[in-house]
């Protein structure tokens, strides 16, 4: 059985979620599961964890929240919305799917949605989600708090959107899942490379995203993406934090288990014929894993999937992922003509794939200048020693 912990990290998200909608408050509904989390951690030690312990910590919940309302009623409407909270059945998946769409309203700020849905979704304090992006607790505080107020005041509605409405307003909700795990697996600041943590959680929600929508083949697509980015995580690092790039990696260090995992989704979604950027990346990586070497890559499968991603997102980074399978396939001459094209000056990844391809072409010291340009670019302290170290090797 669970412990208080697991359950806390498991259920908050769905127990803030359903008293969102009895409450039509955020700022309420955390208050009453929080305080439904405390009496569980004063009780449970004593009187044993009850059979359902979500369903416990939702009733308790929502009955304190009954109390606070009848205490607090002045007219007759308070006591009335107090008895109507008592009633009623609800689907805790559209509350939960309720949830995590008003967290991804594009009337906010995409910080304040990472942010939100880290917090009301994945139950993370405050301080837990301040350390993950490297900010002071109270940036981070008042980040959520003005989140908060702008759904208030705005009167963002919380709901599920129409089907119409659909594939708009699910696009934020994957943007922000791919942001929190691409923090995760290449954080933009700090000294490590990886944040597990990070990439953990953005999993987690992702299955459980995936699970609400399960004929969504883009919710589908981002969770294979991220599993099988992840297998490769063990592989990643060297004991000591050095990164190591894809085509040196031991590949023995993979995690075959969400390699499988994330294999089969993307079978899964190929037979499904809507092809999407998330499930075309998924399939890009699957084809990586599917490798026992680099030297053994379809490097021109890997390209015609670059060339179907393209058509669907015409971005400079997809155009400069898609330079880097030209090089394997045609060479880097062709590839470092398609780079230089492309106008990403202030993109550290930009200079690092031109510098490869100089190094390739035997222009070491143009290698070595777009090596350092790289290095001044990044704000990981890993990714810096790394592109130096490579600058010093030419």
């Amino acid at each position: 059985m669970p412990g208080l912990t697991e359950v806390y990290r498991a259920e908050y998200g769905r127990a803030v979620a359903v008293l969102t909608r009895y409450l039509g408050d955020l700022d309420l509904a955390e208050e009453a599961v929080q305080d439904a989390f405390a009496v569980a951690a004063d009780r449970w030690p004593r009187e044993g964890m009850p059979p359902s312990p979500a369903g416990w910590i939702i009733t308790t919940a929502r009955n304190r929240a009954v109390d606070h309302l009848r205490r607090e009623a002045a007219r007759g409407a308070k006591e009335a919305e107090a008895l109507r909270l008592r009633g009623g059945r609800t689907s805790e998946e559209d509350d939960l799917l309720r949830l995590i769409f008003t967290c991804c309203h594009p009337a906010l700020r995409q910080e304040a949605q990472v942010a939100l849905t880290l917090r009301l979704v994945g139950g993370l304090t405050t301080p837990e989600i301040a350390r993950a992006f490297l900010v002071p607790e109270a940036t981070m505080a008042q980040r959520i708090v003005r989140a908060k107020a702008k759904i208030r005041d705005a009167g963002i509605p919380y709901r599920v959107p129409e089907e119409a409405e659909l594939p708009d307003r699910l696009r934020p909700v994957l943007v922000v899942l791919y942001l929190i795990f691409n923090e995760g697996y290449a954080a933009g600041t700090g000294p490590a490379l990886v944040r597990d943590d990070l990439c953990a959680e953005a999993i987690r929600l992702t299955r459980m995203l995936a699970a609400l929508m399960p004929d969504e083949p883009e919710v589908s697509g981002l969770l294979a993406l991220q599993l099988l980015i992840a297998a490769r995580r063990p592989a990643r690092t060297t004991v000591d934090g050095k990164l190591v790039r894809l085509g040196d990696q031991d590949r023995s260090r993979w995690d075959t288990a969400l390699i499988a995992e994330g294999q089969r989704i993307v079978r899964a979604c190929v037979r499904r014929g809507r092809p999407g950027p998330y499930q075309l990346q998924a399939a890009i990586n699957a084809v990586h894993s599917a490798a026992p070497t680099a030297a053994a890559t379809d490097w021109p499968a890997i390209l015609q999937l670059y060339d179907q991603l393209t058509a669907l997102a015409p971005t400079p980074v997809v155009a400069l992922n898609r330079a880097v399978m030209v090089a394997e396939v045609t060479g880097p001459a062709s590839a470092l003509e398609i780079v230089d094209g492309l106008g990403l000056d202030r993109y550290h990844v930009f200079h690092a794939v031109r510098a490869d391809l100089l190094r390739r072409l035997g222009r070491t010291a143009e290698a070595a200048r777009a090596y350092e340009r790289a290095a001044e670019l990044t704000h990981n302290e890993a990714e810096r020693r790394h592109l130096l170290a490579a600058r010093g090797a030419d």
